[in-house]
């Protein structure tokens, strides 16, 4: 039984992980740490910005204090200026509705990045909650994101699916005792050994969820 949908947001709904890592790649080759973008996917997906500055730092970056509110702002103002969607990604919304199948956000972003790009495409209202893994303090690959967005809607996290991109969303997802569909367009990122039904193009997902 399906009950709810709990999509994460960066490479899932909105495509903002290009628009990040390029910005990532900037900054880090200023802090002593130059990386190829298919490095930076890999090392660093799915993290919050200060799980990735202290990663950065320990791999020998010399990123300063202060430094994640700063790229914050950069970042913002890149995304202003235009953040696609994920190709595929409102039929399957159109589809969950159809299904009267409810949906909410859980992303390890911040909640003015998810206003700031749903905003853009009028999306904001069309989920049932976008909750913030920063906000809660809980961040994935904790489950407690997860299972706040799961209480939030009112029904049992065995009966949610969750939506992911990152191993770790996938680990979030799996400690929560949620079904998770791993969402691989340019190849599996080790999303099936965290238990993911990993897929590779969005117009299968709705087949996939059964609506």
């Amino acid at each position: 039984m399906l009950s709810a949908v709990i999509f994460d947001c960066d490479g899932v709904v909105v495509d903002s992980e290009p628009l990040l890592f390029e910005l990532l790649a900037e900054e880090l080759a200023q802090h002593n740490l130059p990386m190829q973008p298919d490095a930076l996917h890999h090392t660093f997906l799915g993290m919050t910005l200060q799980g990735l500055r202290d990663k950065a730092n320990a791999m020998g970056a010399k990123l300063p204090i202060g430094w994640c509110d700063a790229f914050y702002d950069r970042l913002y103002a890149k995304l202003r200026l235009g953040t696609p969607l994920v190709q595929g990604i409102l039929p399957v919304l159109d589809a969950l509705d159809a299904a009267g199948i409810p949906f909410a956000m859980g992303s390890n972003g911040s909640a003015e990045k998810m206003q700031i790009t749903l905003g853009q495409h009028g999306l904001i209202t069309r989920f049932k909650g976008l909750y913030s893994g920063q906000s809660l303090g809980k961040p994935k690959p904790a489950p407690d994101l997860y299972l706040h967005a799961a209480a939030a809607l009112g029904v049992d996290p065995s009966t949610c699916v969750v939506i992911e991109d990152s191993p770790t969303g996938a680990r979030a997802a799996k400690a929560a005792g949620m079904r998770c569909m791993g969402y691989a367009p340019l190849g599996n990122v080790n999303l099936a050994a965290e238990g993911a039904v990993v897929f590779n193009d969005m117009k299968d997902l709705p087949r996939l969820l059964g609506v």
